[in-house]
Formats: structure tokens, sequence, C-alpha cells
């Protein structure tokens, strides 16, 4: 099962077309608009339905074909993976290669055989790796077969939704590498608009690659007035889905819950907590193309080649770290053990104790043995005349009275403890007045990537913040429980001008709480991008708040514009 939804050509999908989609699914290869149908015997998913025209199901019936007949003497069909709709899509086997191949199989008769033809010859000739391809195109005894490659190492992306949304470098690496093919596709012409989870595949190695440009439309009679937006749209719906495992449309579709009914289409930062809010935005500009999106004035991407740059000029998203993994404890060889050689014992087994060595013979064992002795007795000897040398040196000095003092070197029994990082269990923005800057980016500023960060939004007046406007931005860490604190280490993402940031104990992570009320305990002014702020000694508090009195000016970026703000990429305490 797994090869099969990995390797069949996604031509019964569901019914969570998008909107521009479900009208493209409409107009079919007559330009006639007709009603929906249901995939009746779809091995890729029983529960999807078609959403193309049907007008060839009257005047053609799918070709009677089995197990085991060849094409052209080549091509031997294994296993029926989709029949609808007059088609029937195979995993097939080319006996003259030896490798496994996909083939549509439709009668030369059917209404939408010229178009498949065309599609499937046309996408052969655009040989861009980062498609499945094209291997050949065929009207051969009254029967249309198209031949494309079969990928066993690939999972598409419906499968790795199922598990839950994806890693956000790995979403970025999909709509980067899936936008700029169907960028190249479009240069020549060619759009897919069929493009959904089913049929976006990752390989072994972490390319992303596309089945069924041109064809899968062709074989379903859709086609659009304006592809190139068609399959923007559907690029959006795919980032959607890998940031919230939900699909941005009422409907169900694809494995994948819908939105809300009568809540609209709301961005992704707001559907699931922790979602990239670069990435957010990003789709949101590919799926609202009636005008900008609400949170901010950006344009719409309405062609694959608009999205393209829109993620060229975001912050590169920087693959996770890898995890370290403890070396295995040192162990001994055999060879240092002394039993070089040797077969280990059997668990459980009572290891031999070796026998000793037999004594030494004859004279030369008799001298070595003598002189062994002598060298013993001479030890002990010097020992025992150093030992009551030193006693009796103290004797003497306790006699005159004489009192050692202490070295001032002892007081090193007394080391400083060597300071232990102290884990952060939570946080929530603290907000003394007007609105909260990024509420739901402070879990940003401790989980251990500095590429992510929480931020303040842009402010007109500077450095210093204005207490009638806003006395301040900050964020209040839970550690836990009651700790000694010694110090805390923020990394801050923009430096000049100058930040002022102040650490105040407080009894929880509300913003009920007053900072009037809070004890301050330590506070640090810096130009640079790394605030190292020392606790005052005897300090033990739950909750700490991060307090910017003062922001330096910072050019414009992708969330604001160029004014006075401050973003926090790393907090650590110590203890």
């Amino acid at each position: 099962m797994v090869e099969r939804s990995t390797a069949a050509v996604d031509v019964a999908d569901n019914s969570g077309d998008e909107p521009l989609t479900a009208k493209a699914d409409q107009s079919t290869a007559d330009g006639v608009a007709q009603n929906r149908e249901r995939d009746t015997d779809s091995s890729e998913s029983t529960e999807e339905q078609g959403s193309g025209g049907n007008e060839g199901l009257n005047r053609t019936s799918p070709p009677e074909l089995h197990s085991g007949h060849k094409l052209a003497r080549r091509y031997r069909l294994e296993e029926c993976v989709t029949r609808l709709d007059g088609f029937s899509s195979w995993r097939a086997v080319d006996e003259k290669l030896r490798r496994a191949v996909g083939v549509h199989l439709l009668p030369a008769d059917h209404p939408r055989a010229r178009s498949v033809l065309a599609a499937a010859r046309s996408s052969a000739l655009l040989g861009d790796p980062r498609f499945v391809q094209v291997l050949d195109a065929v009207e051969e005894n009254d029967l249309v077969y198209v031949v494309h490659e079969w990928l066993p190492d690939a999972t598409e992306l419906t499968a790795l939704l199922a598990a839950g949304p994806l890693e956000v470098h790995e979403a970025y690496q999909m709509v980067s590498q899936i936008s700029q093919a169907m960028a190249a596709a479009h240069r020549e012409g060619l759009a897919h608009l069929k493009l959904t989870p089913g049929a976006v595949l990752r390989t072994s190695s972490g390319q992303w690659r596309i089945r069924g440009l041109a064809v899968n439309a062709a074989l379903r009679g859709i086609s659009s007035d304006t592809p190139q937006r068609s399959d923007t749209e559907s690029i959006g719906a795919l980032l959607y889905a890998t940031l919230t495992q939900r699909w941005p449309y009422e409907n169900d579709a694809y494995g994948l819950s819908g939105l809300p009914k009568g809540v609209g289409l709301i961005a992704p930062d707001q559907v699931r907590a922790g979602v990239h809010r670069g990435l957010s935005e990003l789709a949101m500009r590919a799926l609202a193309n009636d005008g900008a999106t609400a949170s901010r004035q950006e344009p719409p991407c309405t062609t694959p080649e608009e999205l393209v740059k829109a993620i060229g000029e975001m912050p590169r998203i920087r693959p996770p770290e890898p995890a370290f993994t403890a070396p295995p404890e040192y162990q001994r060889t055999t060879y240092q053990q002394g039993n070089y050689g040797r077969p280990p014992a059997h668990p459980g087994a009572t290891q031999p104790v070796p026998a000793p060595l037999p004594p030494l013979q004859g004279r030369t064992g008799k001298a070595l043995k003598w002189a062994v002795s002598a060298l013993l007795i001479a030890a002990l000897g010097l020992g025992s005349w150093q030992l009551a040398d030193a006693l009796m040196d103290h004797g003497k000095s306790d006699d005159t009275g004489n009192t050692r003092t202490t070295d001032e070197n002892d007081k090193s029994s007394d080391q400083v403890k060597p300071a232990q990082p102290i884990t952060i269990k939570g946080a929530a923005e603290y907000v003394a007045k007007g609105d909260a800057q990024a509420a739901g980016d402070v879990g940003k500023t401790y989980d251990g990537n500095p590429s992510t960060y929480w931020r303040s939004r842009s402010f007109l007046d500077g450095p210093e913040m204005q207490p009638s406007f806003k006395p301040g931005v900050g964020i209040v860490y839970d550690l836990g429980s009651e700790q000694a604190i010694s110090s805390a280490s923020i990394g801050l993402r923009f430096g000049g001008d100058h930040t002022t940031v102040t650490l105040y104990a407080t009894d929880s992570t509300s913003s009920s709480t007053p900072i009037s009320s809070m004890k301050k305990i330590g506070t640090l002014t810096t130009n640079g991008t790394t605030a190292k702020v020392k606790v005052d000694k005897n300090v033990k508090s739950r909750y700490v708040l991060m307090w910017f009195t003062a922001l330096p000016h910072a050019p414009g970026d992708q969330y604001s514009g160029a004014g006075f703000k401050q973003a926090v990429t790393d907090v650590k305490f110590t203890g």
C-alpha cells in the first residue's frame, strides 16, 4: 500500500479542491460544465471523490485489461491502482530495462485521448528532474497509453501529513522547491491544475518532486483561464496544510480536516500555535488572491514566479541542529586487561582464575629474588627514617610554642561552584499597556534555535520608550520552581543605538502584577546583540520578567517598517 500510494499518479483526488480549482474542474475539455462524479474504484483513497467532467462515461468503457497483459511487447501490467472515468492507471514493469513504471490507459476513441497524448508529450519535452518524468506516450491498437516514472522510495505529502504538520524547515523546503519547479514549467507554457497533496512526493534523499504535470488535468478534463493563478493558489494550500495539518477550506479533503464553517480563511498561525510567522504570511499571500492579507499590506502572489520572489525575500530558515548523541562509555580492550587472544567469558559463566606463573628456577631466579628482597628492605628503612624525622620536627615545633598558620591557599576548599543552567518551563508576554507584540512567539526565545525569535513592533520614538504610550515590552519566564539565579544571557537580533533590559522577580506570569510591586534584580544597557545581565546575590524566584525600556533603531523587515524595535533570539538563565 505504501508503494502504491507513493508511485501511482494522482488521478483520483478528493473533493477538497479549492474554489479556483473547483471552477477549473467544472470546465471540461469540451468547454461544457458537467456534474461531479464519484470515484468508484480507487485504490489510492477509498473516500476520495473525483472532480472532473464525465462526458465520456456514456460513450466509452474502460479497456478490458488484466495483470500480465503486455503493451508494445515491453510493458507488463502488474496491478491496477486506479480505474475511473473511462481510463485506468497501472503499476507495470518495463521488461526491456527491468524497472518499475506507471502506465495510464484509455481507449483511443475516448474524448480526452488526444489532449492526454498532447499533454504527455509536452511534459516529456520539459525534462525537468523536479517532475516525475513521462517516458513514453503512444497510440496503438485502439489504445492510448502514457508511461511514466515509478518512485518506490518516495512518500507522498498525504502520507506525511497523516503523521502531523511538517517541521518548519521541511515546509520551507517544500514550498521553495515546488514553487521553483512550477515557475519553470509555466515559463515553458505548462500548467498542472491538479496540484494536490497526492501529487507532491518527497524522496528518500529529501528532494521534493511533482507528478502528473499537465497529464492529470488532461485525464480529468480540467482546464483554467488563469492557470498560473490556479497553480499558485494550490501551492498556498499545500503550504497551509504542511503548517497546520488542516485544509484551508470548509470541506475535509485529502485526509485533512477543513476549517470550521463560517469563519472564512484565517491565517495558519491563528489555527495552530507556534507556526512560523513568515511562512504563515506567505501561505495567505498565495491563497488570498483577491487582495492583501489583513495583517500586512503585502501584495498577493498570483503566479509561481511571484511566489519564488517572495520566498527569496524571506530570512532563510536554517535546518534544525542535529541531536547530539553522547559517545559510548570508554571500555578497556582485552589487551589492556591482560586477556589478549583469550575469548570473552559467556554471560553468567564464572571466568576461571588464571594460574600463577611458576617460580623462577636456577641461579638467576635466586639472585633476582634476593635483589628484590634487598630493595624492599631498603625502601622500608628509608620510609621509617623519614617518618621518625617528621615526628621529631613536629614535637619540636610544639615545644617551642610556634603555631602554624593556615595557608591562604587552603581557602580553595571553599571553591565557587560552577554556574548551572536553569531550564525554562514556560513563558508569557508581559503587557503593561496597549497591545501585545508577538505573544505567540515567546516560545521561540528558549527553543534552542538561534534563527527563531520573538519581536517587538516598530516604534517612531526612541531609543527610550514613552511611558505614556508604551512603558516597555517584555516576557515573563517560568523556571518551574524557585531557583537561585546568578545571571541571564539574552540574544538580541538588532544592535546599534542602545538597548536597556531589566530583570524583575515576580510571583506569576500574569500581566496583572504591576512592575512597581516586583523586585528589581539586575539591569544592563548594551549596543551589541548580546546582553549578559548579572543578578544580585541571594536572589531566588520562580518567575522572572525580562523588561525592555529602550530599543535600538533598525531597518524595515518582513514584519514591520524601520523604527525603534528589538527581537530576542535566545534566553538562558544560570544559577
